[in-house]
């Protein structure tokens, strides 16, 4: 109190008389103090300039606390090796902060007492109505902080009756003592990150990230608010990571940034090879749309929640002069990519998880019901209360898929699942339980059927947990590889094989490796009308005029059904040995690899018979093939990273299993146990695929048609993917994908595409609360953080050394309620 300062300063100016008189007159004085204190005190609200001063300070504990705990170093969210420098400085943080919080509490105090003696000497001859009045004008400037002061002004009540001189001492000590700590303290803040202006700065952000989490909060229903607070903290968290990296954390992160420079070297890519086709590839230049603006809309389309930008070009589609061959089913571009953003479904839930996602789904997350209606009875699927059922049937195997699974191998044992057969095509795969079920014997089934009348029996299948993509056999090859499946099977798949010279047949040899099986499970195999009959026999002869053996018919007695098992030959004896060539060999000029946009030609690939060369041998049975180095990858050959090929492949390999052990696995923000459907937009080698194949999650590997063709290499290795374009939409619904994996992928895509487009087509294919995890240049970096952070994402983790970057984010349910219509989709 000001009165206490000056009696303290009349007490020392007597101290001039004599000894006796000196110990008197400081017992009268001392005995006046206690009179004056007891009575100012009742008469001056103590609340009003104690609670002040304590109020400001109990908040500045709790800021100092907040701050601590927001740079505090969480190991989930770094990798190991990252920690090694960050939790000695943390460790030093922490300690500083903690000092400063002592020394601030004692500074602050001191401070407030100074300031208040300064403010109170032109007023003392004033009444003490006057100081309540002051001191409760300070009080409202200090409103907005009205817990922590009534807080301070409980303890202050407590305290306030102490009036002994030895605390009136120690105050005037602590003014000098305090000045030197407080200038000690601001001496060491300069040199660390938790000075007073840093702790600010990390309110302000804090603040931010609360306003931020206000305006997508109200579109989220299932996260609880532990889990938000904690995705702030993790937020703040990454943040600060980039703040408070060390030189030992940024070599040990350079090194896990490595393998990033890339050249086609001895690979030919999909787009050369789709060009000397003579197949024009669309144009794909940037938009002039100005990329900074991230200004985002709702897609109003006629497809709303299951809009695919490339399969719902409703007005592409009426132009088109004929659909016999299916072409309304196949993709139809629109000249620009959309920049909105697709709805989600009413009442939306997060994905049940697999392997329970196997049996049911949420009715609200595919909300359609046709398929139920027409296949109940086929145990296809079934409407049950708020989820969608499936019993595990088939047109084909309604008692089952796993009974069927063993009887196709009972029929023949070569076939030997998830050993010599790991890779499988199932076309016509309806809501693809017969590829769920294979999990169960490790083999990899990649399901395909178009969007079609069977409302969306893919959408079913990828909300399942299971791999499949929207495609129908038309006019155009398959987006794979040649000599890439080792079965190709269809259970009564709706498709005319036989038809146009066996084009489409034709096509299935293109893409089976030698050696390997075609299973047929359909009415014509062993139904005896008429129709089937004759149909039966236009596959008879087709399929000896391609050279397939027929192995084996084997009978379900369970299913009632029939399934022929062929095999394309490894040789080329048959071929030459043909009476008739038809259907012809294909010219010397006809790339089989060329797959992207190219028209199928009703022709016969010569099977490879060079010992060197890739199809003419057998894989090694799974899992020994994941990790063995191709047999034709040359050593004279130029990889993708600029080693010998062999080298490459190996290099490649051991990076991304250190990158995704030391990195990925709890150090940036992914909780693996949710992940399930997750795809690399730029797989390489399959590097990153390989180094998950212990999780119970599944990897579409894409190969852009502008990157080296390494998609052979991945099919050899018993995992499989997909060429695409990414300046165009992807062929699967919205919301399919836990998690998408892009490295130095769009820093390429910039130069050809409007980014905007393809992050809204990230956006469009993750499920809320999927992950994107980017490596890329540190301005590309930069650039997608941005367009993350106008989405209203969450920055789970970032970091930046030498120009190159790593970003995790976490996709929300933030909508905005801007709507754009789309004029190609709008029926």
């Amino acid at each position: 109190m000001a009165s206490g300062r000056y009696t303290r300063i009349d007490a020392r100016g007597k101290s001039s008389s004599n000894y006796c008189s000196t110990i008197v007159v400081v017992v009268i004085v001392a005995a006046c103090l206690v009179g004056a204190w007891i009575t100012m005190s009742s008469s001056v609200d103590p609340a009003g300039y104690v609670g002040m001063s304590v109020g400001k300070d109990a908040k500045q504990n709790k800021v100092s606390e907040k701050s601590s705990r927001e740079f505090e170093d969480n190991s989930g969210d770094l990798p190991e090796d990252g920690l090694k420098g960050n939790i000695e400085q943390a460790s030093e943080r922490d300690e500083s902060g903690s000092k400063l919080q002592e020394n601030g509490s004692v500074g602050q105090e001191s401070e407030n007492s100074g300031e208040s003696g300064q403010e109170e000497k032109p007023e003392k001859s004033g009444s003490d109505e006057d100081e309540r009045v002051d001191a409760n004008k300070e009080k409202e400037v200090e409103s907005v902080k009205d817990e922590d002061v009534k807080s301070a002004e409980e303890d202050s009540n407590t305290g306030g009756d102490e009036t002994t001189e030895k605390i009136q001492q120690e105050s005037e000590e602590n003014n000098d003592d305090s000045k030197i700590k407080t200038d000690e303290a601001e001496e060491k803040s300069g040199s660390e990150e938790s000075s007073e202006g840093a702790k600010e700065k990390m309110d302000d952000s804090k603040l931010k990230t609360d306003e931020s989490e206000d305006k997508s909060g109200s579109e989220e229903s299932s996260e609880g608010a532990k889990e938000k607070i904690d995705e702030v903290k993790d937020e703040t968290d990454s943040q600060s990571q980039e703040q408070v990296s060390t030189e030992s954390e940024s070599k040990d992160k350079a090194e896990l940034l490595d393998e990033t420079s890339t050249q086609t070297g001895a690979w030919s890519t999909q787009k050369a090879e789709s060009e000397k086709q003579k197949v024009s590839e669309k144009s794909s230049d940037s938009s002039s749309e100005d990329q900074k603006a991230y200004k985002w809309k709702l897609c109003n389309v006629t497809a709303g929640p299951d809009y695919i930008p490339c399969l719902d070009n409703i007005q592409a589609i009426k132009r088109l002069p004929s659909t016999g061959h299916y072409e309304h089913r196949e993709r139809h571009c629109p000249e620009e990519a959309p920049t909105c953003l697709v709805p989600l479904p009413e009442g939306y839930k997060t994905s049940v998880r697999w392997p329970k996602s196997r049996e049911k789904i949420w009715f609200a997350n595919v909300p359609h019901l046709k398929l139920a209606e027409v296949k109940g009875h086929q145990n296809w699927v079934q409407a049950s209360g708020e989820y969608i059922t499936f019993p595990g049937g088939g047109t084909q195997f309604v008692h089952g898929a796993t009974r069927y699974i063993d009887f196709i191998e009972k029929t023949l044992p070569d076939i030997a699942w998830g050993k010599r057969s790991r890779v499988v095509l199932d076309v016509g795969c309806g809501v693809a339980s017969f590829g769920g079920f294979l999990f169960d014997k490790d083999v990899l089934t990649l399901s395909l059927a178009p969007k079609d009348e069977h409302e969306a029996q893919v959408q079913f299948a990828l909300e399942r947990g299971i791999p499949a993509i929207s495609a129908v056999m038309g006019t155009k090859r398959l987006p794979f590889p040649s000599n890439a499946f080792d079965i190709v099977h269809c259970a009564r798949c709706r498709v005319p094989w036989h038809a146009e010279g066996g084009k489409l047949l034709l096509e299935l040899n293109r893409v089976l490796r030698p050696g390997s099986y075609f299973v047929w499970s359909a009415t014509p195999v062993y139904r005896k009308d008429e129709e089937n009959v004759a149909i039966w026999k236009a596959m008879s002869k087709l399929t000896k005029s391609m050279c397939w053996e027929l192995l084996k018919i084997g009978k379900d007695t369970v299913n009632g059904v029939s399934a022929a098992i062929y095999r394309k030959p490894m040789s080329n004896d048959c071929y030459e040995s043909r009476m008739r060539s038809e259907p012809p060999l294909c010219q010397e000029s006809d790339n089989p690899n060329a797959a992207w946009d190219i028209p199928m030609e009703a022709c016969l690939h010569k099977v490879p018979t060079d010992p060197l060369e890739r199809g003419s041998q057998l894989p090694a049975k799974w899992p020994s093939r994941l990790d063995k180095t191709p047999y034709w990858l040359k050593d004279s050959e130029t990889g993708v990273y600029g080693k010998a090929a062999p080298k490459d492949f190996t290099a490649d390999s051991k990076h991304w299993k250190r990158v995704v052990a030391d990195s990925y696995m709890d150090g940036i923000g992914i909780d693996w146990s949710s992940m399930r459907n997750v795809m690399d937009m730029r797989a390489i080698y399959g590097g990153f695929a390989a180094a998950l194949k212990d999780l119970k999650l599944w990897v579409m590997n894409v190969v852009p048609v502008t990157s080296p063709d390494t998609l052979p290499v991945i099919y050899e290795r018993g995992l499989f993917g997909i060429y695409h374009n990414w300046c165009e939409s992807f062929n699967t619904y919205p919301r399919t994908y836990d998690l998408l994996h892009a490295d130095h992928l769009f820093s390429d895509l910039k130069k050809r595409c409007n980014l905007k487009g393809v992050i809204a087509e990230v956006d469009r294919i993750l499920r809320p609360e999927g992950s994107l995890i980017v490596r890329d240049n540190a301005e590309t970096i930069a650039e997608v953080e941005s367009m993350a952070k106008s989405l209203q994402w969450k920055i789970k983790f970032t970091f930046s050394k030498d120009n190159e970057g790593l970003l995790s984010v976490r996709k929300t349910r933030w909508r905005p309620s801007e709507v754009e219509t789309i004029r190609s989709a709008i029926a």
